[in-house]
C-alpha cells in the first residue's frame, strides 16, 4: 500500500472529523470514501483502522463507520493534536495542553532534581546552553529542536513513567506554536536564563528552584498564547507574567 495514500486519506478524513466538517453521529460508508478518495478497499481498511485507534471512528456491523464525539478522542495523540492546531480547534488545543504543562512540568522539575541521573542532568546542561545560542541568534527551527529536547529530558529525568509519556504530546504543542508563529523572532533573554536555572538546579539537586525556575517558563509560555482562545488585551500580559519570561 503506497504510504501517500494511506497518509492522504487519514488526513482528509480524520481532519474533517475534527474539524467538525463531518459532525458527531455522522455514518461513513467504505464505498463513498473509496469513491471520493478514488482509492482501493484496504487504503480505506488501514485508513479507518488508524482514525478508530485515534477514538475518532468506530466501525459497527451492518450500519457504517460512526463519527465519534470529541469525549471519545484520543487527545494525546501527536497527529491529533496537530490536527485541532491547524483547524478552527488551535485555541482549545493550545488553551489544554498549556494548561497540562502549567501542572506538571514544573513538579516534574521538582522530581528530576532528586531523580536525574548524572547523565540526563548533564545532558540537560549542554542542551540549554544550545538553546541559548539558536535563540541569540534568531535560528527558531534549531531553538525548537532543542526546545523538544529540553522538555523531553526534564520528563524523562523525573522518573515518573507516566511524566515521560507526555513527551510527544508536549513536542507537538511546541512545534504547533512555532508553525503558528506564536513564538518571537529571538526568544526573550529571560527564557533563556530560565532553561539554564533549570538546567543548573536540577543538576544541583535543588528541587525547589528547579519548579520555581519552570513555573515561570510556564507563566510566560500560557501569557503569551492566551490570546489564541480569549480576547485578552496583549498589553495586559506582563501583569501575568510579572518578572518571568518566555
Amino acid at each position: 500500500m503506497p504510504p501517500s495514500l494511506h497518509t492522504r486519506v487519514t488526513e482528509d478524513v480524520g481532519r474533517s472529523i475534527v474539524d467538525k466538517t463531518v459532525p458527531a453521529g455522522t455514518v461513513l460508508l467504505s464505498d463513498e470514501i473509496e469513491r471520493r478518495q478514488g482509492v482501493s478497499r484496504s487504503v480505506i481498511r488501514e485508513a479507518i483502522r488508524v482514525l478508530g485507534s485515534m477514538g475518532l471512528v468506530e466501525a459497527v456491523k451492518r450500519v457504517g463507520i460512526r463519527v465519534l464525539p470529541p469525549s471519545r478522542w484520543n487527545v494525546y495523540d501527536p497527529t491529533l493534536i496537530r490536527w485541532r492546531l491547524l483547524g478552527p480547534g488551535k485555541g482549545d488545543q493550545l488553551r489544554s495542553l498549556t494548561e497540562l504543562r502549567s501542572a506538571v512540568e514544573p513538579m516534574a522539575a521538582d522530581l528530576a532534581a532528586r531523580h536525574a541521573a548524572p547523565e540526563v542532568s548533564a545532558e540537560l546542561t549542554d542542551v540549554a546552553l544550545l538553546m541559548r545560542t539558536a535563540g541569540q541568534s534568531g535560528d527558531l527551527s534549531q531553538f525548537l529542536e532543542l526546545d523538544i529536547r529540553f522538555h523531553r529530558l526534564v520528563l524523562q529525568g523525573s522518573g515518573n513513567e507516566m511524566f515521560a509519556k507526555l513527551d510527544e504530546p508536549i513536542a507537538a504543542v511546541l512545534a504547533g506554536r512555532t508553525d503558528l508563529g506564536l513564538m518571537p523572532d529571538h526568544p526573550h533573554q529571560n527564557t533563556l536564563q530560565l532553561h539554564a536555572d533549570v538546567a543548573e538546579a536540577v543538576a544541583a539537586g535543588r528541587p525547589a528552584g528547579a519548579r520555581e525556575a519552570m513555573e515561570l517558563i510556564m507563566r510566560r509560555t500560557y501569557a503569551e498564547v492566551q490570546p489564541t482562545w480569549t480576547n485578552t488585551d496583549e498589553t495586559n500580559k506582563d501583569d501575568y507574567i510579572g518578572t518571568a519570561s518566555h
